[in-house]
């Protein structure tokens, strides 16, 4: 069992995709980082001032400060300002990740062109009436 699963581990596809989950866990981080740091503060100014993150609507009927205080004191909140942040994170992500395989598609029909032309290689029947021909010609009766 233990050999199985040494040979499952060190198999390429399995190296791969460990290496893929931990670029994409970075790349989640940055387009975090670049969504509430980046792009939110800035239409939040043009909105108004608005910090989308502390945006809610309180269940509870009370008067919060902000989300934090309101989700610190128990109340019921919905945080859809956050919920608009993770929309536009997706939204970037999903686009980076369609320009990724717009990119890894066109290197594929790049490489299929260079595939494509270069010959076939010879037939099994070619093959074996060239060996027949090269013996003939080595030991003519």
């Amino acid at each position: 069992m233990l050999r199985e699963f040494r040979e499952f581990a060190v198999r390429g596809n399995v190296v791969d995709m460990a290496v893929g989950i931990i670029i994409g866990a970075a790349f989640g981080r940055i387009v975090g980082s670049l969504v509430d740091d980046v792009v939110m503060p800035p239409i939040g100014w043009l909105l108004g001032k608005v910090d989308f993150s502390d945006l809610y609507i309180n269940l509870s009927g009370e008067a919060y400060a902000s989300l934090a205080a309101a989700k610190e004191a128990g109340a019921p909140v919905i945080g859809y300002g956050v919920f608009i942040n993770t929309i536009i994170h997706f939204v970037i992500v999903a686009f980076a990740v369609f320009i990724l395989i717009k990119w890894i598609n066109r290197l594929r029909e790049m490489a299929g062109e260079q595939i494509a032309a270069e010959p076939p290689p010879p037939s099994r029947e070619e093959v074996l009436l060239t060996e027949i021909r090269d013996l003939l010609k080595r030991n003519p009766r």
